[in-house]
């Protein structure tokens, strides 16, 4: 009777000289023959195609979640009374912390942040704060944000005309916006 050691010592040493005799062979193929080697090079091409494709996909799906999130936020409103922007903003900001530490949420913290920055009486002192504590990638969506919003501006400070939320940010080093 042969032991289970001796039996898995070979399956494994088969496994392994498959393994190996498939690599020499596909090393072998990939040198000598012409139209291996051009099947390769395609295969690479449709896969950085498709890469590219779904990519682009997942920017086009991420913009339109951006604007849909900004009109549902619109269509909800904003408090008016100062308590309740106050309310608002604290528990807005506080949302946006949590959700931001899921890398999964980002849309949701930067719709969090952006629902307390239309309520923040100065908004330019805010876009500061976040840019020093909110992670990057949520500020490029808050940055797409306030670029499709487009009614967020912020006043000067000595009184000067309003300044586009979306230009700081472009001058700030936020990259990201700018909607279609």
């Amino acid at each position: 009777m042969t032991q289970p050691t001796t039996i898995a010592t070979a399956t494994v040493a088969a496994i392994a000289t498959g393994v190996l005799a498939y690599a020499v062979y596909f090393d072998y193929r990939r040198r000598n023959d012409i139209e291996f080697r051009r099947a390769l090079r395609r295969n690479e091409k449709k896969q950085a195609r498709a890469e590219k494709d779904q990519a682009v996909a997942a920017q086009e799906a991420q913009r339109h979640a951006i604007k849909r999130a900004v009109d549902e936020a619109k269509e909800e409103g904003f408090p008016t009374d100062p308590d309740g922007k106050e309310a608002y903003f604290l528990e807005q900001v506080q949302n946006g912390e949590l959700l931001g530490a899921d890398p999964t949420k980002i849309v949701d913290a930067a719709l969090a942040f952006y629902k307390a920055l239309k309520v923040y009486p100065t908004p330019s002192d805010l876009i500061n704060i976040y840019d020093k504590t909110v992670a990057k990638p949520i500020l490029d969506v808050l940055a797409e944000m306030i670029a499709y919003d487009g009614t967020v501006k912020i006043g000067g400070y000595t009184g000067g005309p309003a300044v586009d939320v979306a230009d700081l940010m472009r001058e700030m080093g936020v990259a990201g916006v700018g909607l279609d």
